[in-house]
């Protein structure tokens, strides 16, 4: 007789789930691609031309193992912040190092907090990691520090998520509200400052890299303003000991060698960075604009994708469904009262046109309904 092998009563007892269902697999659902894909916040631009050649030319050596030390990647990232190598870690995106970081620090029973609709894949690894999370309500559309803080004191938290500029609404802090917020933790909590959208934020949002405080550790990523959301590389910046700490449960092998390649010369490319950011720029204007003629409020950002206020969060499901039924693919957050918006990454002007003709038609169309 066969048997299910056995697994921890952690793992038994979590849902077969994953955070994020994929464009792909919505695809295979409606038996046809999508023609307008605005929803995972993937740049619409591309990668660097010159990140481009560099892995066409690592594809050469593809059957060489990467470096593990992502040596070059490393150090290039160290001088770009004035920090030290050995505070400098490379990963399969930010995805992968938070895994890292509650298998670091996570016992189970151990009290997490982060915000009630914050980016789920953190979650996913405190559930898979036996954490007891804690969720604060957002308010105002952004990120509550206070009620995080307040969460981290009512339960001893080791460790407290913040993502700035927050995804999935767009919304930001300024970095001395930032700065402010990490003063005031206990010195047995690290926070978890997850910048994966910074590039596209106001200079007042981040403050220079510096790796004194054991409580922080900053994660940025080459996902979004860099193009290279398939790639899977990201990086992290904390005290070496943190580093170290990483290090010694990290996928040593899970940056692939064009990776590497990719994220080094991305930035050597600062031209094409400022080009994207100003495209983005330009297209969030335009999002924010068809919502005023709509009669539609919409939510500041401070990242490559703007949420559009429908009303409710039934109406925001409803208008979800008629736009995938016509193959234009967004998402939505997830919880009360957020999902009362729909949340459209900022396409090629191309793309923004065809989703703006395509939601005022459905809109109108389930006004008419």
């Amino acid at each position: 007789m066969s048997s299910s092998p056995r697994c921890t009563a952690i793992v038994a007892g979590l849902p077969a789930a994953i955070p994020f269902v994929g464009p792909e697999t919505l695809e295979r659902k409606r038996g046809a691609p999508f023609r307008v894909r605005v929803g995972a916040n993937e740049s619409a631009f591309g990668c660097s031309p010159k990140a481009a050649q560099a892995m066409t030319t690592a594809m050469a050596h593809i059957a060489w193992y990467n470096d593990p030390e992502a040596f070059e990647a490393r150090d290039a990232i160290a001088r770009r912040h004035g920090v030290a190598l050995e505070e400098v870690l490379l990963g399969a995106g930010i995805d992968e190092m938070l895994g890292n970081v509650v298998r670091m620090l996570v016992e189970p029973g151990t009290a997490v907090v982060t915000s009630r609709g914050a980016y789920p894949t953190f979650n996913y690894h405190v559930a898979g990691f036996g954490g007891l999370l804690e969720a604060v309500p957002y308010r105002d559309d952004a990120i509550d520090l206070e009620a995080l803080l307040d969460g981290v004191r009512r339960t001893n938290a080791s460790l407290v998520y913040l993502a700035n500029p927050d995804n999935p609404m767009g919304t930001w802090h300024t970095a001395d509200n930032v700065r402010r917020f990490l003063d005031a933790l206990p010195a047995s909590t690290v926070l978890v400052l997850d910048e994966a959208y910074v590039e596209f934020a106001p200079d007042d949002a981040t403050w220079p890299m510096a790796t004194h405080d054991p409580r922080l550790i900053r994660m940025r990523t080459f996902s979004k303003a860099y193009g290279m959301a398939g790639a899977r590389v990201g990086y992290a910046i904390a005290p070496r000991e943190t580093i170290t700490n990483l290090g010694k449960i990290r996928n040593h092998f899970g940056v692939n060698r064009l990776a590497q390649a990719g994220a080094l010369a991305s930035l050597g490319d600062d031209a094409f960075l400022a080009w994207v950011v100003d495209e983005v720029a330009t297209g969030r204007d335009e999002y924010h604009a068809l919502a005023a003629r709509l009669g539609l409020p919409s939510v500041p950002s401070a990242t490559n994708f703007v949420c559009l206020d429908v009303g409710s969060g039934d109406r925001a499901r409803a208008l979800l469904a008629a736009l995938h039924d016509e193959g234009v693919f967004v998402r939505m957050p997830g919880v009360e009262p957020l999902d009362r918006c729909i949340r459209v990454t900022v396409g090629t002007a191309l793309e923004r046109e065809a989703f703006a003709l395509t939601f005022e038609q459905v809109l109108h169309g389930l006004q008419g309904g």
